[in-house]
């Protein structure tokens, strides 16, 4: 690539994440207010309003997955994993001060998320593919969604523990609470269905141009795709979120924050690894894949051990896991 090429290549990297981030807020917004419209819970809610918020991270991982770009595309995902921690947990809570939640709603969506990073370390250090870490994954999270979502009586119908249902319950109704408070409170308007689908094709196109010029920049600067994906094209396709939480964080909304995080890097493995995974494959990603992943697995843990342990996040716990965040670009880089 010349120069003139590589400064084409680098200007239309930076119009494409402009076009990204700004359609993904537009898709976010919107799907707030039809969900309100046709009145869908608020747990149900929190996952689709995190699915919306991670467009231009799946859609860059599919990209570059069916490019047969596998260390891309896993860097993506797992990269924005990890820069959701320290974004929206570690970030959020240094800027606020403090991330105030019950530990209720803590150990309730960790166990979850924690359940989906350690899959993801068994699917990428062993030969187990991803089919079979969709099939963990829906053992593990069904019932925390089942969980969250069905009425006390329809769970009592499926002879749930009563103690089981009441704690739960509670765990939700806390979550639920902040995330009906940090909705967009703008009226619906009959146009909102047909801008969010234009958001989301233009949200998918630009996505795309963010990978393909990332990857004719990084082989041009000598860049692993690790790199690329697990640093730069991460930390990029991550940011909307990061405003938000920090927002959330700064109006005292924790579990809306914790729950920001942990959905979206949920919603990002399945979306963005292993569906695509089991339609083209993940290639072989040897030692780096399960780097990524580890260390994907033990931000998590010690993100959720953290706001477990302290009722949530004060600015010491968010400053060791952007202080994770950072030894995770150390190692990566130095690859």
């Amino acid at each position: 690539m010349t120069g003139l090429g590589a400064l084409a290549a680098g200007v239309a990297f930076l119009v494409a994440a402009g076009v990204s981030l700004t359609a993904s807020g537009v898709v976010v917004s919107r799907l707030e207010r039809v969900a309100g419209r046709i009145g869908l819970e608020e747990a149900a809610l929190g996952l689709l309003v995190a699915l919306a918020a991670d467009t231009p991270e799946v859609t860059s991982a599919v990209a570059a997955l069916l490019q047969g770009h596998a260390d891309i595309g896993a860097g993506v995902v797992l990269g924005s994993n990890v820069f959701n921690l320290a974004a929206l947990l570690g970030l959020a809570a240094v800027v606020a001060g403090a991330v105030r939640l019950h530990r209720r709603v803590a150990a309730f969506d960790g166990a979850a998320a924690g359940w989906v990073a350690l899959v993801c370390v068994v699917v990428l250090a062993t030969p187990l593919g991803p089919a079979a870490g969709l099939g963990l994954v829906a053992v593990g999270v069904g019932p925390y969604v089942a969980l969250s979502t069905l009425p006390a009586p329809a769970l009592r119908a499926l002879r749930v523990p009563e103690a089981a249902v009441v704690w739960c319950r509670r765990a939700a109704e806390e979550e639920a609470s902040e995330l009906r408070a940090a909705l967009d409170p703008t009226p619906y308007s009959p146009r909102d269905p047909a801008v969010a689908v234009v958001a989301v094709l233009l949200v998918v196109a630009a996505s795309t141009v963010m990978e393909r010029t990332a990857q004719s920049l990084g082989a041009r600067w000598h860049l692993s795709g690790l790199v690329v994906g697990g640093v730069v094209l991460a930390a990029v396709t991550s940011l909307p979120n990061a405003v938000g939480a920090i927002h959330l964080a700064r109006r005292g909304r924790g579990a809306a924050v914790l729950s920001e995080a942990l959905n979206s890097n949920m919603i990002n493995v399945v979306a963005g690894l292993f569906v695509p995974g089991v339609i083209v494959g993940l290639g072989h990603l040897g030692d780096d894949g399960a780097l990524l992943a580890g260390w994907y697995a033990g931000l998590t843990a010690l993100s959720v051990a953290l706001a477990w342990g302290g009722g949530g996040l004060r600015r010491p716990a968010g400053m060791a896991i952007v202080a994770g965040y950072l030894g995770f670009v150390a190692v990566v880089v130095a690859r």
